[in-house]
C-alpha cells in the first residue's frame, strides 16, 4: 500500500458548526506533507480524527490500512504507538528532565531495560543535538531547544507516522531553521511519513514533498511546493503572499457592524461586511 494515512468522504463538526466536509487526502509513505490554511480551517482537527482522539460523523481515516475508528480501545493504543506527535510549543513535562522528557514514551510503551532505554535516549537527544543537555529541565533550556526535545520524543520509539501541529511557532528563524531541516532528515533516516501542519509557508514549502490547502474545511488546493508558488488560485496566492485581501474574509461571517448598531443603511455600507 503506497499511502500510510487515507482520508476517504471526511465530515467532521460540532453541532450544526461544520468543521471538515468531504475530505479527500493521501499521505505517501515516506513522505513529508504539509497541511496548510487560515486558523480555523481545520487543520489541527484533522490531526486528532488521525489519532483516534475525535471520530468522523461520515467517511473515515484509514492508518496502516486500519479504519481508525473503527478500531478497538487496545487495538487504537497498538497503533497509536507506531504514530509520534509534536504538539504545539513542545508540551513538554515541566518537572522532568530533558532525559525524563524522552525517555517518557519508551517507559510507557515498551519493556525495555533502563540501559537500553539510556542508551536510545541519549542517542535520539544525540541526533537533535542536546544530548548534553540531558540532565537540564524545560525551564532552563530556550524554546527552540525545547522544541528540538520535543522533536526527539516525538521519535523515540521510531513511529512510522510522525504529526506535527505547528512546529514553528514561536522560534526565531535560526531555531525555525534548524527544526524545519531535523523534521526532514528525521522522516527520511526513519522512514516515516511526516504530517506537517503549520502556518510558515517558507519553511513548509522548503521541507514538504506535497501540499494541501484547506479552507473552510475543504481542500481548495493542493500539489507540489513548486506548483503552489506558481499557483493562481486566488486563495493559495492570499495564503502564500500573504496578502490581507482575498477569498479568506477579515471578519467573521454574521451581521454587519451597521446592523448590530442600529444605524442607517446609508452609514453602514462599506463599514463591515
Amino acid at each position: 500500500m503506497p499511502n500510510l494515512v487515507e482520508i476517504r468522504n471526511l465530515q467532521f463538526g460540532y453541532g450544526d458548526r461544520t468543521i471538515l466536509s468531504g475530505l479527500q487526502m493521501d499521505f505517501p509513505r515516506g513522505k513529508v506533507v504539509a497541511v496548510m490554511g487560515g486558523s480555523g480551517s481545520g487543520k489541527t482537527t484533522i490531526l486528532r480524527l488521525i489519532g483516534g482522539q475525535l471520530q468522523p460523523q461520515q467517511g473515515q481515516v484509514a492508518v496502516d490500512g486500519k479504519v481508525v475508528h473503527e478500531l478497538s480501545t487496545g487495538d487504537l493504543y497498538e497503533l497509536r504507538r507506531k504514530m509520534g506527535m509534536l504538539f504545539q510549543h513542545g508540551a513538554l513535562f515541566t518537572d522532568l528532565s530533558v532525559f525524563e522528557n524522552v525517555a517518557f514514551p519508551l517507559r510507557e510503551h515498551t519493556d525495555l531495560p533502563e540501559s537500553m532505554i539510556r542508551d536510545l535516549v541519549l542517542l535520539k537527544l544525540n541526533a537533535v543535538g542536546l544530548r548534553n543537555a540531558a540532565a537540564l529541565k524545560p525551564s532552563e533550556i530556550s524554546g527552540g531547544m525545547a522544541r528540538r526535545v520535543a522533536l526527539a520524543r516525538a521519535v523515540a520509539l521510531d513511529p512510522q507516522l510522525i504529526m506535527y501541529d505547528e512546529p514553528f511557532a514561536g522560534l526565531d528563524p535560526i531555531s525555525m531553521g534548524v527544526t524545519a531541516n531535523l523534521i526532514r532528515n528525521l522522516n527520511d533516516a526513519l522512514g516515516s511519513t511526516s504530517i506537517l501542519v503549520s502556518h510558515d509557508v517558507n519553511e513548509s514549502f522548503t521541507i514538504a514533498d506535497y501540499v494541501y490547502f484547506l479552507s473552510q474545511g475543504k481542500v481548495v488546493a493542493q500539489g507540489t511546493p513548486d506548483q503552489m508558488r506558481a499557483s493562481e488560485d486566488p486563495y493559495v496566492k492570499q495564503f502564500v503572499h500573504a496578502e490581507a485581501d482575498g477569498p479568506v474574509p477579515f471578519h467573521y461571517p454574521g451581521k454587519s457592524l451597521a446592523d448590530d448598531l442600529g444605524v442607517g443603511a446609508g452609514m453602514g455600507k462599506g463599514a463591515q461586511r
